[in-house]
Parts: C-alpha cells; structure tokens; sequence
C-alpha cells in the first residue's frame, strides 16, 4: 500500500515538474555560451591561412520558467532581465528572432566592408528592398506580411531606400490602396492593401511596419559568412578581423586563440555590447589567450572594465584588450610577437 502511494506521488510529481517547465515567467535568463572559430564558417575565396584563431562569443539566452530563473538567482554569472528589457513594445518572439538575425546580417555586411576597405578592396552595394522587422497590430498588414518578408515593390514601381518607400506611402490618403510586392521564402507574392492612419499619430499614413533597408554588399574576392542561427550585431568586430586576416599575406593571429566582442560600424568603431561577463566566460573555457573588449571611452562601466573584473574574479590569464576601433585590434595584433 506504501509503495502504491509512493508511486502516486512520483507520477504526480513527474506531471506537475513536466507542466510547470512550460509555464514561463515575464523574464528572460542570458548565461555563458560558446567561443566558436570563425575559420570554419567565414570563407574569402583564396583567402589565406592562420596558424591560431580567431574566435566569436556567445550568450543563450532564453525565456525563464520557474526553474531556470531560480538557478539564475543564485549563479554568479547568469543574468535576469524583465521582458521589456529584451524585446520591444508589442514585440511577438517571432518578431525579436527576425529582428536578431537582420542585426547579425547588418554586423555581416559592416565587417565586410571595414575589412575590404581596410584592404583597399573596392565595395559596392545593391539594393534589394526593405525588410520586415515588425507587423503592427490592427494595421493592415496583420495577417498579410510577415517578419522576415522583403518587400520588393509597391504599385510595381521600386524604390532605393526605405525612406523613398515612406515617403511614397506618406502622401497617400487614409483608404487609398497600394499593391504591395513581396518576398517569402524565395516566392514573390503580391497583396492590396489600404492605407491607414497610425493610432498614436494621426498625422501619418502607412501600413503598418517596421522596417529597415535590405542591402547586399558585393565584393571580389567573394566572402561567404555562415553564421547559422546566430543572432545580434555583437561579433562584428570579430567578423572583421578573420576577413582582414584572409585577404593579407600577414597573419595577425600570431598563433594566438583570440577571442573577443563588439559591434562594428561601417567606419570601424567598435561599439558597445550585452553579457561581456558571460562572454568572457565562454571564451576562457574555450581556451582563449587573448580577449578584445569595447573600451567606450573609459566610461566608468565599459564593457573593457567589467571584463576585466570578470577576468580577475575566474582567475583567468587571459589579457584583456580595450579596442575603440578596428584599427586598434589591427595596430595591437601588427605589435604582437609571434607566439613561441
């Protein structure tokens, strides 16, 4: 009789643990993730090699059940954010997951560029659309597009850049119907749809996205970036550098596995980023020997400074590197002694 109580009491538990995994809270939970070489997964046609690595960090991030948020509690070095830290106003997952991969492609094509330029490789640009990062409730492109669709033209004519395509939509009148061209999933589809004046400003007409400019940079030799399901800007930097480091004879590793972190921008700075506790983390389990981290101008909470605090808390000899600019991890590397 013991036993078929006992037993009970397992399955009961089983069943609640199973159920209340799948209720989660208004958080999400970030810890340590990967360091991952980047020779693997960025290819420049005939690049050249290196006899150390350059390596990309990482985070996971998830939403929190009761379980994971406990554990986060009282982990050193995994965070609690509120919802509303991660995701914006009326922002599905769907949408945060289409915005996070669109800012890993932007860090894509900046890295591309500051590294050809660096190069004195000519760039260009075409032009493909804008692509959808949001759709708005009770506007009326709910139920019609997408996050992720690219929208190609509208009324048949194509634009050159998301403000022609505002500008276009801006003169309409509430009611007026534009035929909207789109891409999804590598079909073109075309749908009606009437313009309707924004609730929080009447002053303004559209149809009800959120959008940024699909551009594509073209470059020779071609470099291909498979970065997988890896969202956000943050390896930009890192980018870089292993392109750089294909297209000249030099190889600025040295030997060295070099990890790091930072957005890039099209002019080289390096800016600031999330989780550089975890990251540092990640990249000393990795076996990392040296770390660049946005220096921000020595503000009193740089990302440099808090990784340096990390470093000294998990006791690692990793250095520490604080880079403002693209140039700064290419002066510092040019400097390093090849490693013995």
């Amino acid at each position: 009789m013991r036993k078929k109580h006992y037993l009970r009491f397992l399955i009961i538990a089983g069943i609640f643990f199973v159920a209340s995994s799948f209720y989660y809270l208004p958080y999400y939970v970030s810890k340590p993730g990967m360091a991952k070489e980047l020779a693997p997964i960025i290819e420049v046609e005939n690049g050249n090699g290196e006899k150390g690595s350059f390596m990309l960090t990482t985070i996971r991030m998830g939403k929190a059940n009761i379980y994971a948020y406990t554990i986060a509690k009282f982990s050193k070095y995994q965070e609690i954010y509120p919802v509303e830290e991660v995701r914006s106003k009326d922002e599905t997952d769907e949408e945060y997951n289409v915005r996070q991969l669109h800012m890993m492609e932007g860090s894509k094509t900046n890295a591309i560029e500051v590294a050809y330029k660096k190069a004195n490789i000519p760039v260009k640009f075409r032009f493909n659309g804008v692509y959808v990062l949001q759709v708005i409730p009770n506007m009326p492109a709910e139920g019609k597009l997408k996050p992720g669709d690219r929208v190609t033209r509208i009324d048949g004519k194509e634009f050159e850049s998301m403000d022609q395509f505002i500008d276009y939509i801006g003169v309409k009148k509430p009611g007026d119907k534009v035929e909207v061209t789109y891409e999804r999933d590598g079909q073109s589809h075309t749908v009606s749809l009437a313009v309707q004046t924004f609730s929080k400003d009447k002053n303004k007409v559209g149809i009800g996205i959120g959008l940024v400019d699909d551009k594509q940079i073209e470059v020779h030799p071609k470099v291909t970036i498979d970065s997988e399901e890896i969202g956000g800007p943050s390896a930009g930097t890192m980018f870089s550098l292993e392109i750089y480091n294909q297209l000249t004879k030099t190889d600025l590793t040295k030997g060295y596995q070099i990890a790091g972190t930072g957005t890039i921008s099209p002019d080289g700075t390096v800016g600031r980023i999330g989780g550089i506790e975890q990251k540092i983390v990640a990249a000393d389990k990795a076996g990392a020997e040296i770390f660049f981290a946005p220096e921000e101008k020595g503000v009193s909470d740089s990302n440099y400074k808090m990784a340096v605090k990390t470093a000294k808390d998990i006791g690692t000899s990793m250095k520490i590197v604080p880079i403002e600019t693209f140039d700064d991890a290419v002066a510092y590397l040019e400097k390093l002694k090849m490693k013995k």
